[in-house]
This record gives structure tokens, C-alpha cells and sequence, in this order.
């Protein structure tokens, strides 16, 4: 027997079969079908270099090496955008191997590298006319939101809740994400302390995905 909590609206119901009555057959009742169930969109973190577009600095280094954890605490993919990986550097895995050979952080780059094996790390282009279509809607990640297209992170996590994935976009630079360019691209703009307050790359880049997964999974 199904569950009735499962069903909580009463005109939603799967079809039924009444008890056989002596001699007879089984009467079936037909009602409205239950819908599939829909699958939560996916959240990825995404790394906008808009510190060096020409040089693998340090920088680049440790943001991908403390994102892998991230993105696997919270069941999130990760994506660069920008990044100047070396030419011989030409797949996901060839990348992750390479910086987690490189680093202390994240257990060595463990954690990056099992992202990648499961297929959710991912390189791109700058986005020079908008983001690739399927990570979903993008949400620049900034202190300095446009108030029409503030979001918090109740709402993101109701997107995330009804199948909508999402992108959440942090800029490298010593300044953030300060391109005008990108942030038209968002059409929601995260600020992740609701108070104008600047935070760190590092800062941000867990604290946000946090309050998000939170919001998804109260209590």
C-alpha cells in the first residue's frame, strides 16, 4: 500500500484495485495519475579568470584545488571559464592530475580529481556571448547585486528544488568578478551576506554553495 503522506493532494491518487467479491472479479477503480517526481537541478561552481589570461598563475592553482572539496561536499560539478591551461593539458582529467600533483590543498587534490573521474568538472572558453546553455541559469555571485535580479539563496535552492540547475559564477581577480561585461550575463545576481559585504574569493567560494544546500536541505 502506498503511503497517503506521499499523496498529499487527494484528487492525485494511483489507480487502485477494489477486493474481489465472492465469486466475482476484482473491480478496478481508475484515478488520477501520480507525476514523476521531479529531479533536482544541479549546481555548479564556476571559476571566471579574471585574474590572468595568459598565464596559469597560483591563483588558478589554488581556487581549483579548494573547489574540488566544495563541489563534492555540497553535490555540486565545477567549470572554469577563461583559464590559460598549458596546450598539453587538453582534458578535464589531464588538468585535475596535474594541479593535484601541485598542491597541498584538498588532500593533495584528491578530491578534484575524483570530481573529474565522475565526470563533473568541466573547461570553457570565456563566455564571450553568454554561458554554455546547459549548466542553467546563471547567478553572479557579487556584493553589489542589481536589485531586479537579486536572488537569495531560498530562492536558488526553490530552483535547484523544481529541476532548474544553476551556475554559480565566482571571478579570480584581486577585485572579484569586475567585468561589466559578465554581469549582464546572470540573471540572478547572489549576494551571499544579504548585506553588501565583501568576502573573500576563498570565503565565498564555500560559503555560498553552503547557504544554498542549507536552504535545500532544512533541518
Amino acid at each position: 500500500m502506498v503511503p497517503s503522506y506521499l499523496y498529499p493532494d487527494p484528487e492525485v491518487r494511483p489507480a487502485t484495485r477494489a477486493p474481489a467479491r465472492a465469486g466475482g472479479t476484482a473491480r478496478v477503480k481508475w484515478t488520477a495519475g501520480l507525476p514523476a517526481a521531479v529531479p533536482l537541478g544541479r549546481m555548479t561552481i564556476g571559476l571566471y579568470n579574471s585574474y590572468d589570461p595568459v598565464k596559469f598563475a597560483e591563483a588558478h592553482r589554488r581556487a581549483l584545488a579548494r573547489a574540488g572539496p566544495v563541489a563534492l561536499a555540497f553535490d555540486a560539478n565545477l567549470a572554469t571559464f577563461g583559464f590559460p591551461y598549458g596546450k598539453d593539458l587538453r582534458t578535464p582529467l589531464e588538468v585535475v592530475r596535474w594541479v593535484s600533483g601541485t598542491t597541498s590543498i584538498g588532500e593533495g587534490g584528491k578530491y578534484l580529481v575524483e570530481l573529474a573521474e565522475a565526470g563533473r568538472f568541466q573547461m570553457f572558453d570565456f563566455p564571450r556571448k553568454g554561458f554554455p546553455p546547459q549548466l542553467g541559469e546563471i547567478v553572479v555571485t557579487t556584493n553589489r547585486p542589481d536589485p531586479p535580479r537579486r536572488a537569495s539563496a531560498t530562492l536558488l535552492a526553490g530552483l535547484l528544488r523544481h529541476g532548474t540547475s544553476i551556475c554559480l559564477v565566482f571571478g579570480l581577480g584581486p577585485r572579484g568578478l569586475d567585468d561589466r561585461d559578465v554581469y549582464p550575463l546572470g540573471r540572478y545576481h547572489f549576494d551571499l551576506t544579504g548585506r553588501g559585504l565583501s568576502l573573500e574569493t576563498a570565503t565565498a567560494l564555500g560559503a555560498a554553495p553552503a547557504l544554498i544546500w542549507g536552504a535545500l536541505h532544512p533541518g
